[in-house]
């Protein structure tokens, strides 16, 4: 049996279906609309979902570039470390006129909702880690 494609408003139907302890969705209007998902389990992180044709993307912003101390150090290490951090990959996304680092997953639009569930569960996991450690312990070698 195949699983048919979600779309932005069948996603919200369905997280808001027996999630609303751990989790609330919101359809944000635009060109495009995506999903706003706050995980209360996770103080209450933002995490922003688009759905395309290709793919379900999930994201959550970091912090501004411009206050990691020694960011193109930082760089290296997050491109060196990536395959340390499962289920998310980093990235830089402008907001405004300001830079943020950024971690993102994506997933088929054909994912259980099972998948989808552990895709976000993992995002908030690791953007709270990458919060907590990378951003304060963070010391390029000399």
């Amino acid at each position: 049996m195949t699983t048919p494609a979600w779309t932005v408003r069948s996603l919200k139907t369905a997280l808001g279906d027996g999630f609303s302890d751990a989790m609330t969705a919101r359809v944000v209007e635009g060109a495009d609309p995506i999903l706003l998902v706050t995980m209360h389990d996770h103080g209450d992180l933002e995490i922003y979902v688009s759905v395309s044709d290709q793919q379900i993307a999930a994201s959550t912003l970091l912090w501004p570039v411009d206050e990691q101390k020694d960011r193109h150090a930082f760089n290296e290490f997050l491109l060196k470390a990536q395959k340390l951090v499962p289920l998310s990959n980093f990235g830089i996304s402008a907001v405004g006129d300001r830079d943020y680092y950024e971690l993102f997953g994506e997933l088929a639009t054909t994912s259980s909702l099972d998948d989808i569930l552990i895709e976000l569960r993992a995002l908030a996991e690791n953007a709270i880690e990458a919060a907590s450690d990378l951003r304060s312990s963070f010391t390029p070698a000399a």
